[in-house]
């Protein structure tokens, strides 16, 4: 089984990584452009592509093109078996472990498992926690199920080491696209004392304090995704991403 892309990840220089996160939906059509062109910034270590639904045929297009346009690893971030792709590198296995929703926990694995083995796309188990963003989240939409909350940490740990336990390579920890508020630092210095498996932080990053914050925790990743679609310029970006990798 292939490992190219986990092992990169695994083996980073840096303290805390950096990853792009692209919605290949018809909402950024317009502005994909400008998308990948901060996506490429040299401080970005890899992209991860998808989104919880996508409301047209065309994304397939869409990664197709984020992916000839860079040469950094692009990695599915998928939010259902539909949105499986040949134009990436890897794809993020998640498992929504923060729910009770089957079809998240099982079911999209198995309706993508032979469309995965037929690609030859190397496969990275992530656990994925979602937790309350102090917004309703698409995630929490599509999968029809309920965020932990961010005070309740004990459960938090217990849900990660569960995810650890199982076999998943990282643990995703996110509030949500959008979201109104990130992990607390003190959450993720928690997970980073409990787990020994890389950690992923990413929802509700917005500001140069936002990246400040949960750098400080020492996350193994930190993810920014709404901040490429919005008109923050490529410096301050290139600021935020410069911080991540200190």
């Amino acid at each position: 089984m292939k490992n190219n892309i986990y092992q990169f990840l695994s083996n980073l220089k840096y303290r805390t990584g950096a990853l792009a996160l692209i919605d290949p939906d018809s909402k950024n059509d317009k502005k994909l452009d400008d998308i990948i062109e901060k996506a490429n910034l040299p401080e970005f270590d890899a992209i991860l592509v998808g989104g919880s639904s996508l409301d047209d045929n065309k994304y397939h297009h869409r990664i197709k093109k984020i992916k000839n346009s860079t040469s950094k690893p692009v990695i599915l971030f998928p939010g259902s078996s539909n949105q499986i792709n040949k134009n990436v590198d890897a794809i993020f296995y998640l498992s929504l472990i923060s729910g009770r929703n089957p079809k998240y926990l099982i079911e999209e694995h198995i309706k993508s498992s032979k469309s995965i083995h037929k690609l030859d796309i190397e496969t990275i188990p992530v656990g994925y926690i979602l937790i309350d963003g102090d917004k309703i989240s698409a995630v929490e939409k599509i999968s029809n199920t309920i965020p932990i909350n961010s005070s309740e940490v004990d459960k938090i740990v217990s849900h990660a080491l569960a995810g650890q336990y199982l076999g998943h390579k990282f643990i995703f920890l996110e509030s949500g696209s959008g979201a109104k508020k990130s992990a607390g630092s003190n959450l993720i210095k928690i997970l980073k004392n409990y787990l020994d498996i890389p950690l992923i932080v990413g929802g509700g990053i917005k500001t140069f304090d936002d990246v400040k914050n949960i750098k400080d925790s020492s996350p193994n990743f930190i993810v920014i995704g709404n901040l490429l679609e919005s008109d923050e310029s490529i410096i301050n970006i290139k600021e935020m991403l410069q911080l991540i990798h200190e």
